[in-house]
């Protein structure tokens, strides 16, 4: 077995707890910000925390139609999030799992950084191409800016 991975990090002006609160709230958010993307994300088990399983049904812009993903971590207290993508096209059928861990590192100047490791667990010696790795990290990357302007202009709720 195989691994592939990439990394996201968008600095944000914004202090490290309004990000993790907003970031937690994605599966509301990312459709709203970005229908290309995410269609839909819909909670199959749980109740948003640890061991949550949620279907993520993609837009148009993106190559796949579904994957499902587990909830693996939440910890406010470090400002992490991580998930495994364990079911669905998504997998592109050469990958055993995709996970995500996330980090939301206080900076100094009282803002950010957004920090993303995707890691792509292969199932034999076959990854995904440069061009998926690169689509993906620039998809993360733009979904978190537009998140980030949700938030910006619906201050109450953030």
């Amino acid at each position: 077995m195989s691994t592939a991975s990439i990394e996201v990090e968008v600095p944000s002006p914004f202090p490290a707890e309004t990000v993790f609160k907003v970031f937690n709230n994605f599966h509301d958010i990312a459709p709203k910000v970005n229908p290309q993307v995410f269609k839909s994300i819909e909670t199959l088990e749980g109740d948003g925390g640890v061991g949550t399983i949620r279907l993520f049904t993609f837009g148009d812009d993106v190559p796949f139609a579904s994957g499902k993903f587990k909830q693996d971590v939440i910890d406010a207290s470090t400002f992490t999030y991580n998930y495994t993508f364990f079911e669905g096209d998504n997998l592109m059928g050469i990958l055993d799992s995709i996970n995500h861990h996330v980090k939301i590192v206080p900076s100094a100047d009282g803002g950010c950084v957004f920090k993303q490791t995707v890691i792509y667990n292969c199932k034999g010696d076959e990854k995904p191409s440069a061009e998926v790795l690169n689509f993906e990290k620039e998809l993360y990357e733009k979904t978190y800016k537009a998140i980030e302007a949700y938030a910006v202009a619906h201050p109450e709720a953030y």
